[in-house]
């Protein structure tokens, strides 16, 4: 549709008040990659998860690796890692060259499966394998069962690094999402809840990781007046003026996350009478923070699929795409083990996910509603 203006699926979400916070960060003189505005929004995230520390990095892959690295993980070691996840999760894995191990989803949220977990290590310590972390991934903006993930962690003796990159304002048991674990790591990425344009933020209790983190992220300086290195580091900072951004953002966070909860109720309005439709994630919304919505469709119980859906939004310019793919299908993980059972398949295939920003306006939503009922009546 030539002319019409493209609905996305998660925008940047910032306007005056954001700058305004980096027009004061600019005109501090803090321009330099730290400055009070990083500090203080690692503070400021710090509290809002209830973590001791926070440490932000140039992305929520860099807090992986750096955390990873810091651990002392690296070839030899196998980690097991939900399968249903970005490419980052797992390429964090494979910079220590450490091995990824796959495992499957639980059907109703598409968060890694506690059975499948208690499994996976039970039979890599049968093969005598070392397994020094667990990183299971908050899909969408719901918590994984931490409940259970944890106590699977604890049985095992082993740490737990949790992959929150799309969770920040979720929450599990009344526990936000970020604190969980032995760290966790957040998203700032443009396209998340709150963005900072790029960026990322490791979480934890643990003062001499983040200290450790802290130090690697500034190419592991020693502190010393000369320019002195005993291990190699990383380039891997955010900076002041990003961090300013943040600190906005964070200001706005709850009535973003609120926005994003109305289009996930609207979208439950448009797609209850649908048989074989179901949103991804369960009926109970009360602690996601709904960044992405997401339906399934079953093929032998719905009279459209979601690839059908998908073709007709995109020809009206609206995004749209698949769940993600699972990692143990990508080429670029052929021949890399797992506990697979075919449930993060079957929702790739019957996946679709739908624009959800908090800048997406009531225009834009009926738009895309009425493309929605156009399919659905055919």
């Amino acid at each position: 549709m030539a002319g019409t203006t493209p609905i996305l699926l998660s925008p940047p979400d910032v306007g005056e008040l954001e700058q305004s916070y980096v027009m004061a960060a600019l005109r501090s003189g803090w321009v330099a990659p730290a400055g009070p505005d990083l500090t203080a929004f690692e503070e400021e995230v710090a509290t809002r998860v209830g973590a001791a520390h926070a440490v932000g990095l140039s992305s929520g892959t860099a807090a992986l690796h750096l955390a990873l690295v810091s651990w002392g993980v690296g070839p030899g070691d196998v980690v097991p890692v939900s399968t249903l996840t970005f490419a980052a999760t797992v390429n964090a894995i494979r910079y220590v060259g450490a091995e990824p191990f796959f495992v499957d989803a639980d059907e109703e949220s598409g968060n890694m499966s506690p059975a499948l977990l208690t499994r996976a290590v039970e039979r890599l310590r049968a093969e005598g394998r070392r397994v020094p972390v667990i990183i299971p991934v908050d899909l969408l903006g719901k918590c994984v069962d931490y409940t259970a993930i944890q106590k699977a962690a604890a049985d095992a003796g082993v740490r737990l690094l949790c992959d929150a990159a799309e969770s920040l304002g979720a929450g599990h048991s009344g526990r936000p999402a970020g604190s969980f674990g032995d760290a966790s790591v957040v998203s700032f990425n443009g396209n998340k809840i709150m963005t900072t344009s790029g960026g990322g933020m490791l979480l934890t209790d643990d003062g001499a990781l983040a200290a450790h983190v802290r130090k690697l992220s500034t190419q592991a300086r020693e502190p010393v007046a000369h320019y002195e290195h005993t291990e190699v580091g990383y380039n891997y900072r955010l900076s002041n003026i990003l961090a300013a951004l943040g600190r906005a953002q964070l200001t706005r966070l709850d009535a973003m996350i609120e926005r994003r909860r109305g289009w996930r109720r609207r979208y439950r309005e448009l797609f209850a009478d649908q048989p074989g439709v179901r949103v991804l994630g369960g009926a109970d919304d009360s602690e996601d923070n709904c960044w992405l919505t997401a339906i399934i469709v079953d093929p032998g119980a719905s009279s459209w699929t979601a690839a059908e859906l998908g073709e007709a939004l995109t020809a009206q310019q609206i995004e749209t795409r698949p769940v993600w793919k699972p990692m143990h299908l990508q080429p670029v993980c052929a021949g890399m083990d797992g506990v697979i059972d075919g449930t993060a398949e079957r929702l790739f295939d019957q996946g679709l996910t739908l624009p959800s920003g908090s800048a997406l306006s009531d225009e834009q939503f009926e738009r895309l509603a009425s493309a929605i009922r156009e399919v659905v009546q055919r």
